[in-house]
C-alpha cells in the first residue's frame, strides 16, 4: 500500500503554479497577470515560496494522504 498524495499534490501544483502558465505574480505591467506566457526572476522566486507554502500546507498541516 503506497501514498500517492505526495508525487500527485507536488507534480499538480508543480504545473499549476509555473510562471506564466495560468498566472504570473508579479507581472509585467500588473500585479498579476493571466496565461501571458512570459515570466521574470521575481516571478520565478514568487512562484517558488508559494509551492514550498502550499506543499507545507497539505502535507505537514493538513496531513493529505491517498492510498491505492
Amino acid at each position: 500500500m503506497h501514498d500517492w498524495a505526495a508525487p500527485l499534490i507536488a507534480a499538480a501544483l508543480f504545473a499549476f503554479l509555473a510562471p506564466g502558465l495560468v498566472l504570473q505574480i508579479p507581472g509585467k505591467n500588473r500585479p498579476m497577470d493571466f496565461f501571458n506566457m512570459k515570466t521574470s526572476l521575481a516571478a520565478m522566486f514568487v512562484h517558488t515560496v508559494l509551492y514550498g507554502l502550499f506543499l507545507i500546507l497539505f502535507f505537514i498541516v493538513l496531513h493529505v494522504h491517498l492510498y491505492a
